[in-house]
C-alpha cells in the first residue's frame, strides 16, 4: 500500500508545509477570495460542529444563554473605550460607503462585541434583580491579519464570544475563572485530548479594555505555544463607557463589573499541531465527525458492511460506509488515513468467508487486528475510548518532556528553540520581556508554583511559562 507521506512534507522537515498540507489533502479548508478569509469545507466544518455542540452544551449549564449582535458596530461606540480601540486598531475593517453613499457614520465590522454588546446591556439591566446577565453568541468576526494562516489567523473567523455582568467584582471574576476551567479547559482535555497550561496573561499580553487576561495555553508538535482560549476580567471599564449601571438593593446607584470570554475555529487547528503524524491527521474520537469507516473491499461485501454499520450506529457511534468499490482499495484506505478518522474496519470477501473484519486503529499506528464479527462492536466501542485517553497521555508526555526549568532569559530563549521554558517570573520583568520579544519569544501565561491562578501579576514567587508561538 502506498502511504501519504508521499504527498506529505514531513513534520521534522518543514512543519509550516506538513500543516497546509494536511489541511488541503484532508480537505478541512481552502484559502478565500479575499487575501486571508477562509472557505471551511464539510469535513473541516464537521469538526467545528462536534466542538461546538461540546462547548455550547457547557456554556448553557453555567447559565448564559445564546443572543446575537450586528456584524457591523458604530465606530464611535469603539471610541467609548480608549485602551480598546487602541488595541484593535490595526485589526480593524470599516465600512464607508453603503447603498450608493457615503454613510454618515462608518461601521466597524466586529473584531469582537464588547462594545454594542455593552450598548445594549447598559439598556437591559436596570436594578441588582437583573445581574448577573450572561450572554453567549455563535458568530464570525474580522480582523485584518497580515500573514494569515488557515485554523490560525485568519481575517476572518468563526468563534463563540462570552459577555456578562455581574454586582461585584468577585462574582464577576468567580464566573471568568468558572468559564476558564468548567468550559474550556473542559472541552480541550476530555474533547480535544489537549493537555493546556492554565495561567495569567502579563500586563503587556492582556486583552485591550482587560483588568486581567486568562489563558489556556497546548504546545503543538514542534514544541511551540497555541493559545486556545481565553477569559478576561473587564472590571468596570466598560461599564463606566457605556453607562451599565444598575440600583442597589439599598437604593444606590453602582456599576456592574463585566467579563468576555472567547473560543474560536483556531481550536481545529491546535487538534491539527497536536496530534497530527506524517501521515496527515489524528482526530480524538470525542470530535471526530466520523469516528468509525467500514470499508467494503468488493461488491459482494457492500451489504454486510452497511448492516456492520448500523449495529455500530445502534451503539452510538458516527459512522460512515465506503463502498466505492470502483476504485482502488489501497487509495481509499489511505484517503481515510490522512482525514483522521480513528476506526477504519475493512471488509473483504476472505474476511466475511472468515467471519471476521480488519480493524485499524489510526490513533495507535493504524495498527491492524483480525476481529469476530460477533464481538465487533464491542471491540470497537471499547477502542474508541481507550484511544481517546491514549492521544491525551501521548500529548502530555510531550508536553511535559519538553518544557525546560531554566534560571535566566537567556537559558528561556535557548530552551524555547525546541520547547517552552519555565522560570521564576522575577527573574524576567519588563526588561526581561524585552529580551525575549527580539528573540521571537514570548511570556505565555503565569501560575503560582502550585499550578493554581494568580490574583495578581506582581504576586511573589509566580512561574512563567515561555515560548516561541503561533
Amino acid at each position: 500500500m502506498t502511504t501519504t507521506r508521499s504527498v506529505l512534507a514531513s513534520q521534522a522537515a518543514d512543519y509550516p508545509r506538513w500543516f497546509q498540507d494536511v489541511i488541503a489533502k484532508a480537505e478541512l479548508a481552502d484559502n478565500g477570495p479575499v487575501r486571508g478569509t477562509m472557505v471551511v469545507r464539510p469535513y473541516g466544518y464537521g469538526i467545528w460542529e462536534q466542538l461546538q455542540e461540546a462547548m455550547n452544551r457547557r456554556i448553557k449549564a453555567t447559565g448564559a444563554a445564546n443572543a446575537y449582535f450586528p456584524l457591523l458596530i458604530p465606530e464611535s461606540y469603539l471610541q467609548r473605550e480608549a485602551e480598546h480601540v487602541e488595541g484593535f486598531s490595526p485589526e480593524l475593517a470599516v465600512v464607508t460607503h453603503a447603498g450608493g453613499k457615503q454613510l454618515e457614520e462608518p461601521a466597524v465590522i466586529r473584531p469582537t462585541s464588547e462594545t454594542v454588546i455593552g450598548e445594549y446591556m447598559g439598556k437591559w439591566i436596570q436594578s441588582y434583580r437583573d445581574l448577573p446577565l450572561l450572554l453567549n453568541q455563535w458568530a464570525n468576526a474580522v480582523r485584518w491579519e497580515l500573514r494569515p494562516r488557515l485554523f490560525l489567523r485568519t481575517t476572518e473567523f468563526l468563534w463563540q464570544e462570552g459577555h456578562t455582568a455581574h454586582a461585584t467584582f468577585e462574582d464577576a471574576r468567580a464566573y471568568a475563572t468558572k468559564i476558564l476551567y468548567d468550559v474550556y479547559r473542559d472541552v480541550m482535555v476530555n474533547v480535544l485530548a489537549i493537555p493546556v497550561t492554565v495561567g495569567r496573561k502579563t500586563r503587556r499580553e492582556r486583552f485591550a479594555g482587560a483588568i486581567n487576561t486568562m489563558t489556556l495555553e497546548a504546545m503543538t508538535g514542534d514544541g511551540k505555544a497555541l493559545q486556545m482560549c481565553t477569559s478576561h476580567e473587564l472590571g468596570q471599564n466598560f461599564a463606566r463607557a457605556f453607562d451599565i449601571d444598575y440600583l442597589s438593593s439599598d437604593g444606590r446607584r453602582e456599576l456592574a463589573w463585566t467579563t468576555s470570554w472567547g473560543s474560536t475555529t483556531r481550536m481545529v487547528g491546535g487538534l491539527i499541531m497536536v496530534h497530527g503524524d506524517d501521515a496527515g491527521l489524528r482526530i480524538p474520537p470525542a470530535v471526530a465527525p466520523i469516528q468509525v469507516v467500514v470499508l467494503a473491499v468488493r461488491d459482494e461485501t457492500i451489504d454486510a458492511a452497511q448492516r456492520i454499520a448500523k449495529d455500530l450506529e445502534a451503539a452510538g457511534l458516527r459512522v460512515t460506509v465506503d463502498d466505492r468499490t470502483d476504485q482502488p482499495f489501497g487509495r481509499r484506505a489511505v484517503n481515510w488515513e490522512l482525514k483522521g478518522v480513528p476506526i477504519r474496519i475493512e471488509l473483504g470477501p476472505r474476511d466475511l468467508a472468515a467471519e471476521v473484519a480488519t480493524v485499524v486503529r489510526r490513533l495507535r499506528d493504524s495498527t491492524k487486528t483480525a476481529v469476530n464479527l460477533a464481538e465487533l462492536t464491542s471491540t470497537v466501542v471499547d477502542a474508541i475510548g481507550t484511544d481517546q485517553a491514549h492521544l491525551l497521555e501521548e500529548a502530555t508526555a510531550r508536553h511535559t518532556a519538553r518544557t525546560t526549568a531554566v534560571s535566566t532569559v537567556d537559558e528561556a530563549v535557548e530552551a524555547a528553540a525546541s520547547g517552552w521554558a519555565s522560570l521564576p517570573y522575577d527573574a524576567i520583568g519588563e526588561e526581561g520581556e524585552d529580551r525575549l520579544a527580539e528573540s521571537g519569544v514570548t511570556v505565555r501565561c503565569l501560575q503560582r508554583p502550585d499550578g493554581t491562578l494568580p490574583l495578581d501579576d506582581a504576586e511573589p514567587g509566580l512561574i512563567a511559562y515561555v515560548a516561541r508561538s503561533y
